[in-house]
């Protein structure tokens, strides 16, 4: 039998809080928006590119509709979407990532395989996907940002794995004829718990760019549906009618990445790294 090196938790503080708090509210506000919109994402209430007025805050797009309402309704999808990737990328990553480190030879078929799909362009990557799988819709875009991102993060992890394996106990638990899976889960992924959740914010960031570059390609969403992206891509010819209708949904994808990504960052346990044990 052989124990892990202590790790060391606190308790999450006010400042802990307040880097999460605007992740929270803008996946609240993301969720929920589809109810308080005032009106059918679809429903011409003004005129095209109208500036802001009564009844439509943030003004008009292209067709009339309410830029505020599709903002409201445009983000729910593009969460789910990128958390969806973002889930699969890391645990994929994971495990994959450790597995290298513990065994050099499939380690070796692993970075390969990295390599080769690391020289994809992600948005050659996308119209690929979209050209071979027409109906896949949402599943398809899932699964290109997966292949996208996969690669990235099996080198990330295998990298960070790396002195876990070489400590002392994992070796021992080696010498003791531990099997391969109770190595990973037991020995090595514990302390790659901080690693993992800056992962986690990473692989959401970069789902977020890939899900919106394909909405901005029209691969994914289609019109009539509300979408951040989609709302880009549809009222870019109109940026000097009405900006809100450009600004608006570009500014909530700025704010949604880096949020997230301030969150992992606050909640990833800072006794992570004294886990492990230097060489």
């Amino acid at each position: 039998m052989t124990t892990a090196p202590p790790t060391c938790r606190t308790r999450p503080g006010w400042g802990t809080l307040l880097r999460t708090l605007p992740a929270l509210l803008l996946v609240l506000l993301a969720v929920a928006g589809p109810w308080p919109a005032p009106h059918a994402i679809d429903a011409p209430i003004t005129a095209p590119y109208a500036e802001a007025g009564d009844g439509a805050p943030l003004g008009g797009d292209q067709l009339g509709r309410d830029v505020w309402t599709r903002l409201l309704a445009g983000g729910r999808e593009l969460i789910a979407t990128s958390l969806v990737v973002a889930v699969l990328v890391t645990a994929t990553a994971a495990v994959l990532g450790t597995v290298a480190a513990l065994r050099p030879g499939i380690g070796r078929v692993i970075d390969r395989a990295a390599d080769v799909l690391m020289l994809l362009p992600p948005v050659l990557g996308i119209l690929l996907v979209a050209l071979s799988w027409p109906a896949g819709g949402r599943l398809a875009l899932v699964s290109a940002a997966y292949v996208l991102g996969v690669p990235y993060a099996v080198r990330l992890v295998a990298a960070a794995a790396a002195p876990v394996v070489a400590s002392g106990y994992v070796e021992a638990a080696t010498a003791g004829g531990e099997r391969l899976s109770h190595l990973v889960v037991r020995e090595v992924l514990p302390n790659l718990r901080a690693t993992l959740l800056a992962l986690f914010g990473l692989r959401f960031v970069a789902a977020v760019y890939v899900v919106a570059t394909a909405g901005f390609l029209q691969v994914g969403p289609q019109p009539p549906a509300a979408d951040w992206a989609l709302m880009i891509r549809e009222n870019a010819g109109g940026i000097l009618l009405n900006p809100w209708a450009v600004l608006a949904p570009s500014i909530a994808i700025g704010l949604l990445a880096m949020s997230v990504n301030l969150a992992a960052s606050a909640l990833a346990p800072h006794g992570g790294r004294k886990a492990v044990t230097p060489l």
